[in-house]
């Protein structure tokens, strides 16, 4: 584990840092380096990494787990087996042939292996959730022979060889004794069972390789990062054996107009000089519908107003969040004689003076608006 970069290094907040602090950090790392956005060629690795110090330092008790023990996981033994019994019992064996602890029953049913599915949708689909069917790749389970390997109608045999341990004993006179070694049956190759006529559909593997269909339901309200997991949608298990989990992970893709921090909503709005100075009742685009906004006289740049319940569907509970709306005074970029002149007349009333400034942003502004009241 020594590779593995410090979590807090890795979002770039202190070891202090408060829940709120480490979501903020997370969210800003995620949009910086999602693949999506973001085309280098390492984009892709610092992402997962942002992402799995997220995981654990959001989750209060694996974040007091790390914080005591680091990136060594205190419940993992000697040797990964759990506790230090098994993991000496395994050598034990090894050396001795004895009996440090019991073994796998090489016919047992064997569940089959997690899979994991990245799946992008568009920013309004995280908010309002979606069905969407996707296809993966994935074993499953023969349905001719339902597992077993064997052709229907016969049955695997146990292997003469090692009786249906799965196991040979390799035996050693050494000058410190006769030493055991255990290892996987040659003539079997562990499984302890030979099979004669093999199945025609699976070959004897006992699943078989397919394009599966599946549905996914999409909540409201989830946001980059998040996990959806469908049991049993993994791959096929083993001798009868369970499925294995599906895990999707979503990756949600960035809105022109709109952003989002947790379930609220920001996005920027111009206003003219004189909307800003006289006051104005301007339209806003949400994500549903179009609003109206009371701006008062003498507003400034850079002020926010608040929609209530205009934000994004609480995942987990009711009602929304809100849409801070942040207004950008623009300045013009053309202007006629009789205009500069009126500008030139109210600068020497209010004893102003200097010149005006460029309006490329203020384009951008209004072309993002635009598309935002469309819908897009």
């Amino acid at each position: 584990m020594a590779d593995k970069r410090d979590y807090y290094d890795v979002l770039q907040v202190s070891k202090d840092a408060s829940a709120d602090d480490i979501k903020k950090a997370y969210r800003k790392l995620a949009r910086q380096y999602h693949p999506d956005v973001n085309k280098a060629a390492d984009a892709e690795d610092k992402f997962k990494e942002v992402k799995e110090a997220y995981d654990t330092l959001s989750d209060d008790g694996k974040r007091d787990t790390y914080d005591r023990y680091g990136h060594v996981d205190p419940n993992q033994g000697f040797g990964g087996q759990g506790d230090m019994g098994g993991g000496f019992g395994d050598i034990f064996d090894m050396f001795f042939g004895g009996g440090g602890g019991g073994r796998r029953d090489p016919n047992a049913p064997q569940r089959g292996n997690d899979l994991q599915y990245t799946m992008t949708i568009e920013f309004k689909e995280a908010v309002f959730g979606k069905d969407a069917e996707i296809t993966i790749p994935r074993t499953e389970t023969c349905d001719t022979c339902h597992g077993g390997g064997a052709k229907p109608g016969t049955k695997p045999e146990t292997c003469t060889v090692c009786k249906g341990s799965g196991q040979q004993e390799v035996v050693q006179n050494t000058p410190f004794g006769r030493m055991v070694n255990r290892r996987a049956c040659s003539n079997c190759s562990g499984s302890g069972r030979i099979i004669k006529e093999k199945c025609g559909t699976c070959h004897g593997a006992g699943k078989v390789k397919r394009q599966r269909k599946i549905n996914v339901k999409i909540p409201a309200g989830v946001d980059e990062g998040a996990q959806i997991r469908m049991t049993g949608e993994g791959e096929g298990g083993l001798r009868g054996g369970p499925a294995g989990d599906l895990y999707i992970v979503l990756r949600v893709k960035s809105h022109e107009f709109f952003e989002r921090e947790g379930d609220d909503i920001y996005c920027e709005v111009p206003l003219t000089f004189v909307q800003a100075a006289l006051g104005d009742e301007i339209e806003i685009p949400t994500l549903t519908e179009k609003v109206k906004l009371k701006i008062p006289a003498g507003t400034q740049t850079g002020t926010y107003f608040r929609l209530k319940g205009k934000g994004v569907p609480k995942l987990r509970g009711y009602g929304q969040g809100d849409q801070h709306v942040k207004v950008t005074v623009v300045t013009p970029t053309s202007l006629n004689d009789e205009q500069k002149d009126l500008l030139r007349q109210f600068s020497g009333i209010a004893g102003e003076s200097g010149s005006n400034g460029g309006g490329e942003h203020h384009e951008t502004i209004f072309e993002k608006m635009k598309k935002a009241f469309r819908g897009e």
